[in-house]
This record gives structure tokens, sequence and C-alpha cells, in this order.
């Protein structure tokens, strides 16, 4: 019989609102003041996640461990999947040498660091998130900055920092589909009005990422640079977004800023080129463009199999002859979630998709494996290497496990919904707390596209009974929820195993919190400006 969620279980709103947010803050205590390793700091919140679901809001023992079992699997397939095989892809090209090529190559473009850091994490990070998404970006952007010798912490933060603004438009569209297919808006429009809200941040995260890794003097040297990188990158995606809807926003609009800075750079230079701490400059290594194509062609092979894994068609052609769907036993259709969290009374599906060759793991895998052929790497030293890599990342695929089973315990038993209806009952400041709904809800889950799915019913109701736009605030989860994705927590699993540093997430939290807050409360504000100047 299904069981109904119920938002306050204590008969004391404020009460019942701590007990939710109760795992999560834990999460955060270990992770960020008691420094745990990441692994037992998750399965210490997901300890607290199911006994806060069972004790407090009622969810029967069975469901609670299922919807748990559900998360840990969804956590390997796609996401570890995707970790698995960027790191198995990076080995790969180290080993031959091919790491110093490239960066040689970046540096005949530019030898500043700090435009390199904007090439990489920002034009390059953009385009895997609008062909792949699913941490993807993340992956593979902190282990090419990595390789490039930039430190483990700051190619993991600021590849995280940098994955924000591209956020609703990732995987050809996706979180902006989702979004509509639940408030029942009109898609053009919803795309529209998150391009209007994010063309501030479009401009602004190159300004930020900069800022982060170099300082505020460091920044104002290569304005010039920044504003061209970031305000083609708007242009193009407000452009976009407006003539042709979400499916290709992030791939046009990365591909265009990549070309436009790249251009400028050929007529600009700083005054003074950005060393790493402790480098020392050097004139650029020539390379026979030859050597040059061979150091870019496995990551090349990995960008066009990720982009063509990405397209509806291919992935459909995949998933008919390999996907296999399993309803979740004593989960699928057993929680109700009831009003105000949605509209009526509605059944949760809980159906695992194994989805094992259209993920966009398998296309990184199938990009190694042709990339190592191609380097000469034998079968059975592709094999050791694959066996190498998974023996690196065993606590990471665990971690990313268990943070997500707490991520599907909040939504089954009901959690996300009594976090969210505190951030409803705010009155006039409704929008900008409604954006830091959209926050929380990627915080939680760790997916634009699932924030949109668990809130944007919630978004639509409560913006009608205040007065508010409903497309802009059901977008304003979107744009909000986008600066969560840097402290979510199996995005920065998966940037401290990119980077080889497992066990170093403490520190990656502290790096990106302030920011992530810092840029959410900016969105907060714009959005709050949006829903008056709209009235």
């Amino acid at each position: 019989m299904p069981w109904p969620q119920t938002y306050d279980p204590l008969h004391n709103q404020l009460l019942s609102t701590l007990a939710a947010f109760l795992p999560a803050l834990i999460l955060l205590t270990c992770l960020g003041l008691l420094r745990l390793k990441a692994h037992i700091s998750a399965l210490i919140g997901l300890g607290a996640a199911l006994l806060v679901a069972g004790l407090v809001f009622g969810m029967p023992a069975g469901m609670a461990a299922a919807s748990a079992l559900y998360g840990m699997a969804y956590g390997l397939l796609p996401i570890g999947w995707i970790i698995l095989n960027v790191i198995f892809l990076y080995r790969l090209t180290e080993e031959k040498g091919l790491f110093r090529i490239l960066q040689s190559s970046l540096a005949a473009v530019t030898g500043d660091r700090r435009l390199q850091l904007v090439l990489v994490a920002f034009c390059f990070g953009a385009f895997l998130e609008g062909a792949a998404g699913f941490g993807t970006p993340v992956a593979v952007t902190a282990s090419l900055l990595a390789g490039l010798g930039f430190s483990p912490l700051a190619s993991a933060g600021l590849a995280l920092i940098a994955n924000t603004a591209p956020v609703p438009y990732a995987g050809l569209g996706t979180p902006l589909v989702a979004l509509q297919a639940v408030t029942g808006l009109d898609l053009r429009a919803l795309t529209l009005a998150v391009a209007r809200q994010l063309t501030l941040f479009d401009v602004l995260i190159p300004f930020w990422l900069v800022w982060a890794f170099a300082g505020w003097g460091a920044m104002l040297e290569v304005w010039p640079a920044l504003l061209v990188a970031g305000g083609a990158f708007a242009a193009a995606q407000m452009l976009v977004a407006w003539l042709h809807g979400p499916w290709l926003v992030n791939i046009l609009s990365a591909l265009v800023s990549l070309a436009a800075l790249v251009l400028f750079l050929r007529a600009w230079k700083p005054k003074r080129a950005w060393p790493l701490p402790g480098e020392t400059l050097q004139p650029p290594q020539s390379h026979p463009p030859g050597a040059v194509l061979r150091a870019w062609t496995p990551w090349l092979v990995l960008s066009g199999l990720v982009f063509l894994w990405g397209l509806p068609q291919v992935r459909a052609w995949l998933d008919s002859f390999s996907l296999v769907k399993l309803a979740v036993p004593g989960l699928h259709l057993m929680a109700l979630r009831t009003p105000p969290i949605a509209p009526q009374a509605r059944a949760e599906p809980a159906v695992f998709e194994l989805a094992w060759l259209s993920a966009s793991g398998t296309a990184i895998l199938i990009a190694g494996v042709v990339s190592g052929a191609w380097m000469g790497y034998r079968p059975r030293e592709l094999l050791a290497r694959y066996a190498a890599t998974l023996r690196q990342v065993r606590l990471s695929l665990l971690t990313i496990a268990a943070m997500m089973a707490i991520g599907f315990v909040a939504r089954y038993a009901g959690l996300d919904g009594a976090m969210g209806l505190a951030f409803a009952r705010t009155g006039a400041l409704y929008p900008f707390f409604g954006a830091l709904l959209g926050w929380l809800g990627v915080f939680i889950t760790g997916s634009d596209t699932s924030s949109n799915v668990l809130f944007g019913s919630l978004q639509r109701i409560t913006a009608g009974r205040l007065g508010f736009d409903p497309v802009v605030m059901s977008a304003a989860n979107s744009s909000g929820g986008v600066m969560g994705k840097m402290v979510n927590a199996q995005s920065i699993v998966v940037a401290a195993a990119a980077v080889r540093r497992p066990g170093k997430e403490g520190e990656i939290l502290r790096f990106v919190f302030f920011h992530s807050l810092a840029l959410a409360g900016l969105v907060g504000l714009v959005v709050l400006a949006m829903a008056y100047l709209g009235r």
C-alpha cells in the first residue's frame, strides 16, 4: 500500500524543517569541520538520513533501505562510471608524455595561466556540460588542469566554480526539458527566462574564476580577455535560447566563446604573464604539428564521442537494444508526493535504468580504448591500466554511492519537501529565497534536473499564490540551482577523484563553499529584481 509523505511530522514547522536538514548538516560537519575522510562522512550522513526518515518522518524501514540502494546504484552508474573512465584516459595520456606537449600547445596560444584556466575550465567545460553533464565537465577539466600543472586543490575547486552558468543547459537542455514537464509552462519561455537570469553570470564567471585563482589585481590585468570570453558566451546563449531553445545553447555558446577568446589573444597580450606558484616561465617549446595533434587527439576523440552520445537519436538507438529498466521492489510507486509539494497526490516512480551503453561514461571508455590502442598500448596493458585505475578510485566510488543514497532517501522520505516548504514561506522575499531553493535542490540531489523535478511544481504553485510570475520563479529554480552544483557532495567527490586526491574532499568543500553561497545570493537578488519589475 502506498505511503503518503508528510512534511510536518513533528507538528511544528521549525522542528520538522530542522530535522529534515539534519543529515545534510551532519555530512557537512563531518567533511568540513571534523575533516573525516569522505567515505566515512558519507556513510555517517547516510545513517543519519535513514534514522531521520524512519524515526521522524515515519518512512517504512524497507522503503528507506530500498531508496538507499537505489541511490547507490545511481551513484555508480552513471556518475561513478564517468569518473572511472575519465581517469583511465588521463592515465594513458600521462604515461605517454602527451600532457607535456598539450601544455606547450596551450602555451603557444597563451602562456598566461589565468587565461589557460578560462580556456579549459570555462570554455571547454561548458562544451562538455552541454554535451553530457552528469559530472563529465568537472572530471575532465579538473584532470586537464592538474595535468597542466595546477595544484590538485586549485584544479578541483576551480573546475567546480567554472561549472555553474552552463548547468541549466546540460545534456542538450535536459534540466529545462524536465522543468517544463513538471510545471506545464512553455519551454521557450522558461529557456529565455533562465538566459536572462544568467546573462550577468555568463559574463561574471570568468572574472570570478580568475579572481579565485590569482586575486583581484591579477584579475584586472586580464579583464579585456575575460570580458571577451564571458561576453561572447552570454551573447551566444541569449541568441540561441531565443531562436532555437535549450538544446544547443551550451555547445554553441562554448564554441563561440572559445573561438572569440583564441582570436582575441592573437591580437592582445597581458602586460605580464602569470605563472603558477614557484614556476619559472619559459618560452613555449615548439613541437611539430603532428606531435601537437597527437597530444590533443585523445581529448578530441573524447569530445566527439561524448557529443555523439548526447544526441537524442543516438541515445535512443543505443537504448533500443541495451537499456534495462528495473522497478525497485518495495519503492516503485510506493511513496506518495502530497500537496503542496505536488498539485495532487502523486506516486513517485523508482525505476533504475541500466543504460550501460548510452551512458556518457561508456563513450569515455570507448575514447580511452580507441586512444590507447592508437597510442600503442597492447590489450593486456590496457587491462592492467584499467585495473590500476579501479583500485585508485574504489573509495571515491564508495563515497559517490553513499552520497547519492543520502539524496535518494531524502527524496523518497519527503525530507526535501519539508526543506522546500520552509523556503516557500518567506512571503515578499520569496523570489530571493526561491532561487536559494534551487540551490538547495542541487545541493541535495547533485543535479539541476533532479532539483527541477523536485521543486519545479512547488515554485509554480507558490508563485501563483503570492502573485509572482510562475515562469520567472520556475526558471529561478534552475538558475539558483547552478550555484549549488559546486558544493554538492557528489561533485566534490568527482573533483577529488579526478585530481587523484581522495580524502581531500573537505579541503575542496572549504575552498568552494563561500563562492557557492555568494553567487547563489547574487542570483537571488537578480531574480528578486526581475520578479518585482515584471509585476
